[in-house]
């Protein structure tokens, strides 16, 4: 109950729902009461931030810092195993095997593939337990495209059980011991994920994925106009920044090293 609760309350903190509901409730203000000054603060103020972290120079300022600490990994050090942690996903077996990643997933999995692919005879490890109206996991659904990338199935494990970060390092722990490993995340997310392995105890080579802050050229008309991608970094930030807060006030908060 805790964990649907932890993801309820941490959606609801996200930009776009919260934003949502102070508009929702300075309409409510507007129609239904007498603090029309309020409602037109309230209103003024959720359209200004929702357009803001819809822009591409807010959103990814935002977003740069949290997911630029660690470099992509370019050969060195190898490792026995890669351990590739879960994301969105679905299973629709008609669709294309990659189709079922959504978002954050399929740039895990495919540079964990290509780090598989440059330490030969290693072992590619998805984590991820079902999500709760499907038969198969997340871990599942990795390994299936990593099998139809070409990754035999001999050298793919799956830890179907972990519903978050903290649990996956408790799985990959049991599974592995101490052995060095390259920990594939989105890079947003692998300095929390980060603290998570380090206090079980492991050794995680940081390799990052899903790269989304821009610092390349755009066309210009990209940088001015408000889109639901930008949004979607701005998002990313959020939930990253929140996932850290409530890591701190669990007390498993050691920062990780650089490398």
């Amino acid at each position: 109950m805790l964990f649907y609760l932890k993801k309820f309350i941490g959606g609801m903190l996200l930009p776009l729902p919260f934003l949502l509901a102070v508009i929702g409730i300075a309409i409510l203000l507007l129609w239904f009461t007498r603090w029309q000054k309020t409602a037109k603060v309230l209103l003024t103020a959720g359209w200004l931030a929702l357009f803001l972290l819809s822009l591409q120079p807010v959103a990814d300022s935002l977003l740069k810092p949290v997911e630029s600490r660690f470099a992509t990994w370019q050969g060195e050090p190898k490792a026995q195993y890669i351990v590739v942690l879960g994301g969105g996903y679905t299973w629709n077996p008609r669709w294309a095997p990659s189709s079922n990643l959504i978002n954050n997933s399929l740039p895990r999995v495919t540079e964990g593939v290509r780090l598989w692919l440059a330490n030969p005879g290693s072992t590619l490890i998805f984590t991820g337990a079902p999500a709760v109206t499907n038969p198969v996991s997340t871990a599942e659904a990795g390994a299936r495209v990593a099998e139809s990338l070409g990754v035999p199935r001999d050298a793919i494990v799956t830890l179907d059980t972990p519903k978050d970060t903290e649990e996956e390092a408790a799985a990959v722990a049991k599974r592995i011991g101490d052995k060095p490993f390259l920990l594939v995340t989105s890079a947003s997310h692998l300095s929390r994920a980060l603290i998570f392995f380090r206090h079980q105890g492991l050794n995680p080579i940081p390799a990052p994925a899903n790269q989304m802050a821009i610092e390349s050229a755009l066309n210009p008309w990209e940088r001015v106009i408000p889109s639901p991608l930008w949004l979607m970094h701005s998002d990313r930030a959020a939930y990253e920044t929140l996932g850290r807060v409530w890591q701190w006030l669990k007390g498993s908060s050691g920062e990780p090293g650089d490398q």
